[in-house]
């Protein structure tokens, strides 16, 4: 059941696993071993597009819708932003503000939909998420309102292809047990150029995009040229 572009089901899905979240080694492996990948992408270009070192977002509010239980949220954090985590999974954002604090970082966690937000940030993340949203078009539209002009918004999101599906869907969650069994919807999935004419349409410039594929040799991931699974894009709103 959708609640403006919110899917319920989604939102109960990971709150059930949210006291696993933290776990590097649990079901969200995946995530932790991309986190870095993500945030270092997201910070390189959003300090060169605001005149600071790459990387250095010291001062600069940002939001990060779909936050979960806060892995890119408290990795930004570090890097200077102050960050606001938005999450209707309830469950998962009180593990997100407990490893907050005990990691001593000040983080606004709020429950709440991207569309019932007040107030602009410099930058907006949304990480693996757009793929469990009910109305894609709504949801780029809240994440463009919510960014101040000039401002960059980023999303990260797996596309639909046949190989994300032998990978990211059979492969995570049937054969290697990767991720927990229905995840993902393969239909939900977003080719680059679908999200890049959803983001014109929501007043947002795409600037760039770029693949991200696991690294065997270090078990991190590594940018690539290759978006056929999983891929990164970065928009800027004039």
């Amino acid at each position: 059941m959708a609640q403006g572009t919110v899917l319920a089901e989604e939102v109960a899905k990971f709150d059930a696993l949210a006291s696993e979240w933290w776990n590097p080694r649990g079901p969200m492996a995946p995530l932790h071993a991309m986190n870095p990948l993500r945030t270092r992408w997201i910070a390189e270009r959003l300090g060169a597009a605001t005149g600071r070192e790459p990387g250095a977002l010291g001062g600069l509010a940002l939001l990060d819708v779909g936050c979960g239980a806060g892995l890119a949220a408290e990795a930004l954090a570090r890097r200077g932003a102050r960050v606001t985590g938005l999450d209707m999974a309830a469950e998962a954002l009180e593990v997100a503000r407990f490893h907050a604090a005990s990691e001593g970082l000040s983080i606004e966690y709020r429950q709440g939909r991207p569309e019932d937000l007040s107030g602009q940030f410099d930058a907006v993340t949304a990480l693996e998420v757009i793929e469990h949203v009910a109305n894609r078009d709504a949801f780029l539209a809240s994440l463009a309102r919510s960014t101040r002009p000039e401002g960059m918004v980023f999303l990260s999101t797996l596309n639909r292809t046949a190989r994300s599906f032998l990978f990211a869907k059979l492969g995570a969650e049937y054969l290697l047990r990767m991720l927990p069994r229905g995840t993902h919807d393969w239909r939900m999935f977003v080719t680059p150029a679908e999200l890049g004419t959803g983001l014109r349409r929501a007043g947002l410039r795409v600037v760039d995009v770029a693949g991200m594929v696991p690294d065997p040799l270090s078990g991190g991931w590594r940018e690539s040229r290759d978006t056929a699974v999983n891929y990164i894009i970065a928009a800027r709103k004039d």
